[in-house]
């Protein structure tokens, strides 16, 4: 149930308000709009008197809320969430690129590929030290020293840094050196980790599983949220499908579904989500027209020379050039970049 104040009520009267759902025993969500304060009741205890609310002063109406998401529920949180980040403003006016290397693999890789997504516009740079990998014999990452590197490129291109967390173990450790923490699509599930970077309190980047239906990224984000953590970015990465031709099936309607549904920014990854770097600029370009807040796209300075997804990774020119026409798509749709 949310509780929908009027408008103009106090703060006296929203207190009020939360005081009389603490009491039945559950968690009062308050988000405050431009025109109304809304009350969203979280919890399993007693039932309320849905009469008995409405009758309280300054309360307008309530809502029932039949979707198990909650705390990510736009009803409960009517304005959008902005996630600011050094100076970057995830959700806002402005579409956010983040972009780098699928993996840190030396030091002259990770400084060089930095160096040319800062000069093409980029606002956030990705790394992996970290990789979670199909195969066991695979290249797993460079872990603490790839992190290390990581802190080396935000302090010389002054661009904040993405990476992921595996396991709840490593938090303390990846926070101590990323400005967001990544949930792998692999990891969407992992409950343990999502309660862990909830606690963390560090903006988190939730990707979505390859085989999840849109309302279990919701729920995977519930967790996070339920730690009080609300600056969550959920991100449309493709998902499995019988088609053979492109690595996953880059689902471009979850985006308005998603910012129908949630007030959560939503980025896409069509890197993964088509893993062809031929077909990663024009679904780049549709997740900007279809609403996205921002991209996340794999740069490399050499593909083919890569330890990670090289084949779907942009060259830094062509990379400059997707920005460019990137920005009159934005402008289209009443953003910027």
């Amino acid at each position: 149930m949310i509780v929908i104040m009027k408008h103009g009520a106090t703060s006296a009267q929203i207190a009020n308000v939360i005081a009389r759902v603490e009491q039945s025993g559950c968690q009062a969500d308050v988000s405050e709009g431009d025109e109304h304060t809304v009350i969203g009741v979280i919890g399993d205890g007693r039932p309320l008197d849905r009469e008995q609310i409405e009758r309280m002063t300054g309360v307008e109406r309530t809502v029932s809320v039949a979707r198990p998401f909650k705390r990510a529920s736009r009803d409960f949180h009517p304005q959008s969430t902005v996630v600011p980040i050094n100076g970057v403003q995830i959700g806002g006016e402005q579409v956010i690129v983040m972009a780098g290397p699928c993996a840190v693999e030396s030091e002259e890789q990770l400084m060089e590929s930095a160096r040319l997504v800062k000069e093409a516009g980029a606002h956030v740079l990705r790394g992996g030290a970290f990789k979670p990998r199909t195969s066991p014999y695979s290249f797993q990452g460079m872990g603490e020293k790839g992190l290390k590197l990581l802190a080396q490129a935000r302090k010389e291109t002054g661009l904040p840094v993405v990476t992921e967390v595996m396991d709840p173990q490593t938090v303390p450790l990846v926070t101590t050196y990323a400005n967001i923490l990544q949930i792998g699509a692999r990891n969407m599930q992992n409950y343990a980790l999502l309660h862990a970077v909830g606690e963390a309190q560090r903006p988190v980047l939730l990707k979505r599983g390859m085989m999840s239906t849109i309302e279990e990224l919701l729920m995977a984000a519930e967790y996070i949220l339920s730690h009080g953590n609300n600056r969550v970015i959920l991100c449309e990465r493709g998902i499995r499908t019988f088609e053979t031709y492109t690595r996953n099936t880059l689902d471009i309607s979850a985006v308005p579904m998603l910012k129908q549904l949630t007030h959560l920014p939503v980025v896409v990854d069509p890197s993964h989500g088509t893993g062809k770097w031929e077909l990663v600029e024009p679904m780049a370009r549709a997740a900007v027209a279809a609403g996205a807040d921002g991209l996340m796209i794999e740069v490399h300075p050499h593909p083919e020379e890569a330890l990670s997804d090289g084949a779907q990774s942009l060259k830094p020119e062509r990379f400059a050039a997707l920005m460019q026409s990137l920005r009159p798509i934005a402008e289209a749709v009443g953003r910027t970049l």
